[in-house]
C-alpha cells in the first residue's frame, strides 16, 4: 500500500521569503523540502528565457518533487513554489504557456498552499524583474488558485510571518 504524503506548497510574488519559509518549515517540521528548480535554472541562462525554458523549468521542478517524494517517509513535503510558477511567468513574459503545463494542471495537484503576501520589503536579486509589480503579480497568484479550485490560505507579517505560516499549517495538518 502507498503512502499518502500531503504536498504543502509555499507560493507568491517574488522576495514575498518563499524559499526562507520553505526551509525553516522544514527544519521546524523536521521533514523534506523541494527547493525551487527554476532559480538555479535560470542562474545558468545566457540569454533570454523562451518557451522551451519555461518547458525545462516544468520537468526539473516536476522531476525534483518526484525524487524527494520517492525518498519520504514523513506525512508531508514543503515545496517551494510549484510549476505553477511556470504558468504564470509564461503567460506574463511570454504570452502564452506550454500545453504540458497546462494539461499537468489539474492532475499534479497539491493538498495545500500558503499564499505569502507583498508585505516584505523587497529584497534585490538578480534572479528578480519586477520590484513595482508585486501587487499585480499577487493578484494573478489569487486568480490561478482560485482557477484550481485550490485550498490556499494568504499570510503576511515581518516580524511573524515564520509563525503566521506555522499556525496556517497546524490548521490544515489537523484536518
Amino acid at each position: 500500500m502507498n503512502k499518502v504524503i500531503k504536498k504543502i506548497a509555499i507560493v507568491g510574488p517574488e522576495s514575498t521569503g518563499k524559499s526562507t519559509i520553505s526551509k525553516q518549515l522544514a527544519k521546524y517540521y523536521n521533514v523534506l523540502w523541494v527547493p525551487e528548480f527554476a532559480r538555479y535554472y535560470c542562474a545558468a541562462l545566457t540569454s533570454e528565457c523562451t518557451l522551451q525554458d519555461e518547458i525545462n523549468m516544468f520537468h526539473g521542478q516536476v522531476a525534483l518533487e518526484e525524487s524527494i517524494l520517492a525518498t519520504i517517509e514523513t506525512e508531508f513535503l514543503i515545496c517551494d513554489t510549484t510549476f505553477l510558477t511556470v504558468k504564470i511567468w509564461s503567460d506574463e513574459i511570454l504570452g502564452e504557456t506550454p500545453a504540458i503545463v497546462l494539461d499537468a494542471l489539474r492532475t499534479r495537484t497539491y493538498d495545500f498552499y500558503v499564499l505569502l503576501d507583498v508585505d516584505l520589503p523587497w529584497q534585490e536579486d538578480p534572479l528578480r524583474d519586477f520590484p513595482h509589480l508585486r501587487e499585480h503579480f499577487m493578484g494573478i497568484w489569487h486568480k490561478e488558485l482560485k482557477a484550481l479550485e485550490a485550498n490556499y490560505v494568504v499570510v503576511g507579517g515581518i516580524e511573524n510571518r515564520l509563525q503566521n505560516v506555522i499556525d496556517v499549517v497546524d490548521e490544515f495538518l489537523k484536518r
